[in-house]
């Protein structure tokens, strides 16, 4: 076990798919997982899978309010129709806290379009919604829960766009966490391009018969000159 502080994450509409994988990387990974639901027995249900699959208890399901109010970090794994409902809902409870917002703007049928909010992204509308009390950053949208289900080394790189430095190095750490190469893509604003990848990905997914289409970040790193 890591001698790092372990925090408690709760992951905020964390019943599907993605919220379960990334649920599962965490869990494994020695963090205490708050999984949220709007139905309380679903959020049970879906801690119980975690617990299960790792054989010891290591997560706990409740109502989404619950789930923001006690943690430490909160990740928003909802999807777009129910993302303002949702912040609004639980603004209060996320003040003083950085929330992982993990939604992308898909506007259905053709999710394969790139759709760009008003706000300019979802994470940035997010930041309106909940005000400079919640640091806002955007990460994950990019990694397929068919990853994030499976135990093999993952084939993509998550983007962190945020605008306070010190909470993309924590949402950095939660990548690494799960065992994921982060990169630190600057403010919020940039957001946009890691969302609309998204879209673009599944198309790619859909034209090739691909599954789990990503992306990585390709060169050299230069050592920091003295």
């Amino acid at each position: 076990m890591t001698d790092r502080l372990i925090l408690t994450l709760g992951i905020l509409g964390g019943t599907g798919k993605e919220g379960s994988g990334l649920a599962y990387r965490w869990a494994k990974a020695g963090y205490h997982i708050i999984i949220g639901s709007r139905t309380l027995e679903k959020a049970q249900r879906a801690a119980q899978a975690v617990n299960e699959r790792l054989g010891r208890e290591v997560a706990a399901g409740m109502l989404n309010e619950d789930a923001a109010r006690l943690c430490d970090i909160a990740v928003l794994t909802v999807p777009y129709s129910a993302h303002r409902a949702t912040l609004e809902a639980l603004k209060d409870k996320l003040q003083g806290k950085v929330l992982v917002d993990v939604t992308v703007p898909l506007k259905p049928p053709e999710v394969w379009v790139v759709n760009v909010p008003e706000a300019g992204s979802a994470s940035m509308e997010a930041q309106q919604i909940l005000g400079e009390g919640v640091q806002v950053v955007a990460a994950f949208q990019n990694i397929s829960h068919e990853h994030l289900l499976d135990d093999h080394p993952v084939p993509c790189d998550v983007l962190v766009c945020g605008n306070s430095e010190a909470a993309r190095e924590q949402v950095l750490q939660l990548a690494a966490a799960a065992d994921l190469t982060g990169w630190d893509a600057g403010p919020l604003q940039n957001a946009v391009v890691a969302e609309g990848l998204t879209s673009v990905l599944i198309g790619i997914n859909r034209r090739y018969k691909m599954r789990g289409a990503g992306i990585r970040i390709t060169g050299e790193q230069q050592p920091p000159v003295d």
